[in-house]
């Protein structure tokens, strides 16, 4: 396996609606992200940005063109293959995406649950260094309800990267924090995404982290129209 592209995206179509309804959201989409890289995927609200992400990330069904994530092909994977790629995969969504019935550690631990045949002893053990890692070792047993946002933005970090994945996709992750916040968490994701040597994918409309990027994506109209790399 060329371990170089974690992703690797050629001449990708994508439509939504059918017949007379049918209208194209991305066009020829052109991509790759190497092992250890932070690429932002900018543009307005509406250009194909989370589209695009939720079909390198399988949750989508590719329509046109080439999309390979870990050297398999998306389109046409069958379920199974889906599955396991996506075991490979950390998201962290806006929204965070915590179970308010269940502690931070219990979140974190459902991630690991995906992997099969993780004794319960060493889940949680798991489970409560990715909480530490991030500066949460005192916040294992809390609810989500007595976290602040830039708390449970961290344990949503932990639960995206236990189980090391070769690729984080982040959707809007610093859109619901203040600054600080927000910074200490894109702050942290770098830290955590070099020591594992992942690479990250990231939607955001904030401008305020675009720093930490080792490339900057444009899009516009469901296209890729300029490509920058930052000065690191």
């Amino acid at each position: 396996m060329d371990q170089k592209y974690i992703v690797s995206i050629k001449y990708l179509n994508h439509y939504f609606g059918n017949g007379a309804l049918r209208k194209r959201v991305l066009s020829n989409i052109n991509l790759e992200v190497k092992t250890g890289e932070i690429v932002i995927l900018s543009g307005p609200s509406g250009s194909g940005k989370t589209t695009l992400l939720t079909l390198i990330g399988g949750l989508r069904s590719v329509d046109e063109g080439s999309l390979k994530v870990l050297d398999q092909e998306i389109r046409g994977a069958s379920d199974a293959q889906l599955i396991k790629i996506r075991r490979h995969i950390g998201y962290i969504f806006q929204s965070h995406n915590l179970l308010r019935s269940l502690t931070a550690q219990q979140n974190v631990q459902m991630s690991i649950k995906l992997h099969e045949n993780v004794p319960i002893l060493e889940a949680r053990r798991k489970s409560a260094a990715a909480l530490e890692a991030v500066g949460l070792g005192n916040r294992i047993n809390y609810y989500p309800e007595n976290l602040s946002g830039g708390q449970k933005q961290r344990v949503a970090i932990a639960r995206a990267l236990v189980c090391h994945p070769k690729l984080v996709l982040a959707d809007e992750p610093t859109a619901a924090l203040d600054s600080k916040s927000g910074r200490d968490v894109v702050t942290l994701m770098q830290q955590l995404v070099k020591e594992q040597g992942c690479a990250v994918l990231m939607v955001t409309h904030d401008n305020r982290i675009l720093d930490i990027a080792d490339r900057i994506v444009h899009m516009e109209d469901g296209q890729l129209v300029t490509i920058n790399s930052t000065a690191h």
